[in-house]
């Protein structure tokens, strides 16, 4: 708390900051399955950029009858405005988070892919810096490979896409504004890399470039890291009531005269009806086998398999596709017949919304509980950084559920988080 660590929740009646809730205990994993997992990430993420691209282009994926048009085309995420574009670099997932657990197999499995504004970069950061001044003589005898590096990383990754013709961008980083639930990782963020934090009240659009305002004037923006979806982006390209954005600046970005991370669009990857087929398009662009698979899912667009989810919904998760952080989902062991009926409800009413999976039995870590030790369940988000290379951070966000016997992790449904120590044993 002293150190701001914290986040809101959105609808929580008291308006206030919450601190984030860190459990002290290390979270540790071979460094040889870590290289595993490291190169599935890279794999999937590579495979995924040439998936964005070709949606928005050729299209290659759909007159090849891999994924149906209709899939694309009735997404939330799909943005018909970035047709025939091509982002700096030909990269448009350039951070991604994408959510890993492991089950009773043993092994990891990709459970979701965040490819818009993937959050928790920060605690992952300052989780470590809080363990290094807790444990210091453990943490040194131990080869814990590090993190510190990410801002590095990441402002590395913002130069290298910036346009053609500045060989030194100026780089900002948009936030909604203190009143957003990952305002602290934004300020942080921007912090660590040295470079400005803006809101769409600070930016103007003027003569086909983006400025910032300065109390010495106009200064202009080159490559903006944005913490608002597509939707907010721009009020003449897309959701016109927005107040977050800046008028013009998708115009802007379509000439090439400012680069965007994430690149609007990339929202098509983080369908959960679109993560169903990863494992098709890897085999697709790339002639392979996914390294990490999925976990088993059930498209509620599909007649049968909405039969199937419907029938075993007691033994499923029910999700919507187009919600994270824990919404819109149901745990059909946890609920009650009248939730059950009411997801039915809603499934029937709008298949396309919806997925179904497999009740997953996460992995379970130790943490303290009243100065004992007792098991919850977790789940790991590494963070990917696509520029010049594919870089994967040698750690990542576990999250933990506090709650005995909880299987959901997201801090605003009470989750909680640990360090995460990639060890050479």
């Amino acid at each position: 708390m002293n150190l701001g660590i914290t986040f809101n929740v959105y609808g929580s009646s008291d308006g206030k900051e919450k601190i984030f809730p860190f459990d002290i205990i290390p979270r540790v994993i071979d460094v040889e399955e870590w290289k595993m997992v490291e190169k599935g990430l890279k794999q999937r993420i590579y495979a995924l950029n040439l998936f964005i691209d070709d949606i928005y282009n050729e299209q290659k994926i759909i007159k090849d009858k891999v994924i149906d048009e209709e899939l694309i085309k009735s997404s939330s995420t799909f943005r018909e405005q970035c047709r025939f574009m091509k982002p700096s670099k030909g990269i448009w997932c350039h951070i991604t988070g994408s959510d890993l657990i492991r089950d009773k197999d043993g092994r990891f499995y990709v459970l979701e892919d965040n490819l818009r504004c993937p959050s928790g970069i920060s605690y992952v950061l300052e989780n470590r810096q809080i363990t290094k001044r807790t444990f210091p003589q453990i943490f040194e005898s131990l080869n814990v490979l590090p993190v510190d590096d990410y801002p590095s990383k990441l402002i590395d990754m913002l130069q290298y896409i910036a346009p053609n013709g500045a060989s030194e961008p100026t780089i900002a980083l948009l936030t909604p504004g203190v009143y957003n639930s990952a305002y602290f990782e934004h300020s942080f963020l921007a912090r660590q890399m040295g470079i400005e934090l803006v809101e769409g009240k600070d930016l103007v659009a003027k003569d086909d470039f983006l400025y910032m305002r300065t109390t010495k004037g106009l200064k202009r923006i080159d490559v903006l890291y944005r913490r608002i979806d597509d939707d907010f982006l721009d009020p003449y390209s897309f959701r016109e009531d927005s107040l977050l954005g800046v008028p013009g600046i998708f115009d802007i970005y379509k000439k090439g005269n400012l680069s965007l991370a994430n690149a609007p669009g990339t929202g098509i990857a983080d369908d959960k009806a679109i993560y169903a087929y990863v494992p098709k398009i890897i085999k697709y662009y790339l002639g392979e086998e996914a390294i990490i698979p999925n976990v088993p899912t059930y498209l509620c667009s599909d007649p049968i398999e909405q039969e199937y989810a419907i029938k075993n919904m007691e033994n499923l998760v029910i999700k919507a596709v187009d919600e994270s952080g824990g919404y819109g989902m149901l745990i059909g062991s946890d609920s009650t017949k009248k939730d059950r009926e009411e997801f039915a409800r809603r499934i029937k009413a709008n298949p396309r919304k919806y997925i179904a999976q497999p009740i997953v039995s996460l992995s379970r870590v130790p943490i303290i509980v009243d100065n004992e030790f007792e098991g919850r369940h977790v789940d790991y988000r590494p963070y990917i950084v696509y520029g010049e290379d594919i870089y994967v951070l040698p750690g990542g966000l576990s999250r933990v559920a506090l709650n005995k016997g909880s299987l959901v992790v997201n801090s605003s449904q009470g989750g909680g988080s640990k360090d995460t120590w990639i060890v050479s044993l």
